[in-house]
């Protein structure tokens, strides 16, 4: 044989394994899990090959590429799954005028890969976009302060206006997350001192409210001791007149009973004008005890009072002479004995 037709030979042979081959590599394509590819035949949009072994048109069927930023250039398989874009800080200004820089991530996923290709040219550099100028429009309507505290809100409100502007573009933003609000050294500074001083205000107001529950309780403990030592005298004032009034009550019986052996013991006397007269004397005995009287004033019936004593002494004189009579007479007195 023909060296020179072998050689032809084996190049014609090389030249149809050749355009074999890649006829193969542009028929069979195998997408993986989780991702698709959007297949166009002559520049128009047939179909979204899946998951698994796909059969393309060689020279008719091509698959689209993208190129968005951050990705690699002319990507033909999309990724379904979530996925995270990190923002570096961008300087936002607050309503009160103040230039803050903040960073944030925002979760995303495709959830219609063909709006997501055709509805948009960039689809990761709009969001990005779209991140920073909502970012800018919703702490620009609140305070320094808000911002710093209220990042649950600036997150809910991110989440929303992105979710709304993505959804024609076949994607849904499951979430927004600002990660560091920066001020500027000179705010930072005078925020720490407002802060130091809102705290000693803090402890003056918690000890103040201290002492004043303290002197509260105080109060309370020394009404409740007022009303308990106010009870106590009560019942002693109430046991004091009760006993007081059992005294009288027994005075008044005895004097009951004394009266009654007086009338019983003086014949047709009257035992009202003795208890009078007694009283008399012990008013007058009174007096005339005192340091400073001088002028002793007689009552008007000082006479009769006075007969009254007298004729208590006679009645006195003769029950006296009467004992005397009946005591039996003295025995004579014995002669006294002379010595020897």
């Amino acid at each position: 044989m023909d060296p020179i037709a072998s050689v032809l030979a084996f190049l014609f042979f090389g030249f149809i394994g050749i355009v074999l081959l890649v006829i193969a590599v542009k028929t069979i394509r195998i997408v993986p899990q989780a991702t698709v590819m959007l297949v166009e035949r002559l520049g128009k949009f047939d179909k979204v090959a899946s998951s698994g072994l796909n059969i393309l048109v060689p020279f008719l069927d091509k698959p689209r590429a993208v190129y968005w930023t951050n990705t690699r250039p002319g990507l033909v398989s999309i990724d379904l799954r979530e996925q995270y874009i990190d923002l570096p800080p961008q300087p936002v200004i607050t309503r009160d005028n103040v230039t803050i820089h903040v960073d944030s991530v925002v979760y995303w996923q495709i959830t219609d890969p063909i709006k997501a290709v055709y509805e948009i040219n960039d689809l990761v550099g709009g969001i990005v976009q779209l991140t920073i100028t909502g970012m800018r429009a919703v702490m620009g309507e609140m305070d320094l302060d808000h911002t710093l505290s209220q990042r649950d809100q600036i997150n809910a409100k991110l989440r929303l206006i992105l979710d709304e502007a993505t959804d024609k573009w076949g994607v849904k933003v499951t979430r927004v997350d600002v990660k560091n609000i920066n001020p500027p050294d000179d705010v930072r500074i005078t925020m720490e001192k407002q802060m130091t001083a809102e705290r000693n205000r803090r402890a003056l107001v918690l000890q103040a409210e201290g002492d004043r529950q303290a002197a509260i309780t105080r109060a309370e403990g020394e009404k409740q001791a007022a009303v308990t030592r106010a009870e106590g005298e009560k019942q002693s004032a109430i046991l004091a007149a009760e006993g007081a009034a059992q005294a009288r009550l027994r005075n008044a019986e005895a004097e009951s009973e004394a009266l009654t052996r007086i009338a019983q013991s003086i014949p047709g006397g009257d035992p009202g004008h003795y208890l009078i007269t007694m009283r008399y004397i012990e008013s007058l005995r009174d007096m005339t005890r005192t340091n400073n009287s001088k002028v002793i004033f007689m009552p008007v019936e000082t006479s009769s009072m006075l007969s009254s004593v007298g004729a208590i002494k006679e009645m006195l004189s003769q029950t006296g002479e009467t004992d005397e009579k009946d005591k039996p007479p003295p025995a004579p007195p014995r002669p006294r004995e002379l010595p020897r």
